[in-house]
């Protein structure tokens, strides 16, 4: 019996291993594609805004995109939104998902979307795919039902690790959010993948964090106090960001003159406007997050991103398009940290170089507030934006924004998001 159990655990490893390098694959195509398309997405309004016979052309493209991927969630119902609820409800044994049918509709919608400017991230993409593939991999060797839970959960953890060279939250994020148990067979086989689909991910963008924050100085023991502050008010607004997240797609779906597969076409259209007035906002938003760390927009400006950027998420988060919350979130929690650390550093006569810290606390302590995982927040920051230094404060800020939530009796995003998947 022994013996068995220990060949058992010597091939989920290789297994996984096997998922992770097909998921670093995957994932590094999907994200290759959305970086170049915001390229192109950039220049094509640049382009437009001086030559405006285009813009009858851009629309009637966008349009034509926007139905595209509506006729894509319309049949396959399981690939709407993030996709990691739905990951949570086929280990739950309470939804199905055919794994070829998630990874074309997943990759072909999410690209789409996300390539053309809608507010959302690839994490929940990257997660759902590599769940895929760890179940695909499962079919096709016809493993067991307990083996093939194994390299979905490992596939997750590729997922993450992929879309964020983050092999370590990618690890602790199949534990903490899709297991949501302790287990050591299940901790090697998710660090194995997301090792390995670290290594093909790093292949192709190299080695630097998404988010370089490498030079960014630590706050002193005595600012510590703005931190508990900080975190208690990032931990209400993430309860702002699930209930509005929830309700939003409940109007949606109150909506009959708009069935599912015209929901995307209709935010595509508000990205229109968005691309001639605040192109900022537009896509997943690493771009604005880095031109935040150099401190010199006025807080004027950052109150409108924040409020234009929020309420653009929560419709296309709202709408059933495939996409994360992840990149959206926290590009809001660097938008409120960046106005929060420019308030405090100049009532308090700081360094403004801090206002970087205060981005990478807010990050961490929004991911905290909404997923209700900080130790997986913390861990992703921290790879995200290579400052290691400040492990101890970004740890602070998750856990007083996480117990903040708590307190107000927020129920986690992925949670409330599955009730309301099951019940529909």
């Amino acid at each position: 019996m022994l013996v068995n159990w220990h060949n058992f655990k010597l091939k989920i490893l290789f297994e996984s291993i096997i998922v992770g390098v097909l998921t670093g694959f995957v994932i590094s195509l999907l994200r290759f594609l959305v970086d170049k398309s915001g390229y192109f997405l950039d220049s094509t309004y640049k382009t437009i805004i001086s030559k405006h016979w285009l813009i009858p052309i851009w629309i009637t493209f966008l349009i034509i995109i926007g139905y595209i991927i509506g006729l894509i969630i319309k049949k396959n119902a399981v690939i709407r939104g993030s996709g990691i609820p739905q990951v949570e409800g086929v280990l739950l044994e309470k939804l199905d998902m055919t794994w070829w049918k998630v990874i074309l509709g997943k990759f072909v919608g999410s690209f789409l979307a996300i390539g053309t400017g809608l507010s959302l991230g690839i994490e929940g993409p990257s997660v759902q795919l590599g769940a895929a593939v760890g179940q695909g991999f499962s079919k096709i060797l016809k493993r067991i039902k307990m083996e093939e839970k194994y390299l979905i959960i490992s596939g997750t953890s590729a997922g993450i690790a992929a879309a964020f060279n983050a092999p370590l939250a990618g690890t602790m994020f199949a534990l903490e959010e899709i297991y949501k148990k302790l287990s050591p067979e299940i901790l090697i086989s998710a660090f194995s993948a997301a090792v390995s689909s670290d290594f093909i991910s790093c292949q192709f963008f190299g080695f630097k964090p998404v988010f370089d924050f490498r030079n960014t100085p630590m706050l002193p023991l005595n600012c510590y106090l703005f931190i508990v502050i900080l975190g208690i008010i990032i931990g209400v607004l993430g309860v702002v960001f699930n209930k509005v997240l929830v309700k939003t797609q409940n109007i949606f779906s109150m909506q009959k003159w708009l069935p599912i597969e015209f929901r995307p076409m209709f935010c595509l259209v508000i990205s229109i406007f968005i691309g001639f007035f605040l192109p900022q906002i537009l896509g997943e938003g690493n771009m604005l997050i880095m031109s935040l760390a150099k401190g010199n927009i006025a807080i004027k400006i950052l109150v409108i991103l924040l409020v234009c950027k929020f309420i653009f998420s929560m419709i296309c988060c709202g709408s059933g398009t495939p996409g994360g919350i992840f990149l959206p979130l926290f590009t809001i929690g660097a938008l409120i940290g960046a106005i929060y650390g420019g308030v405090v550093t100049c009532l308090f006569h700081l360094n403004s170089a801090y206002i970087g810290s205060f981005i990478i606390l807010a990050m961490s302590g929004y991911f905290s507030s909404i997923i209700r995982a900080p130790m997986s927040g913390s861990i992703l920051v921290i790879e995200m934006t290579g400052s290691f230094s400040n492990l101890l404060p970004v740890a602070i800020i998750s856990v007083v924004s996480y117990l903040t939530a708590y307190v107000l009796k927020s129920k986690p995003i992925y949670e409330a998001l599955l009730e309301k998947l099951l019940i529909n």
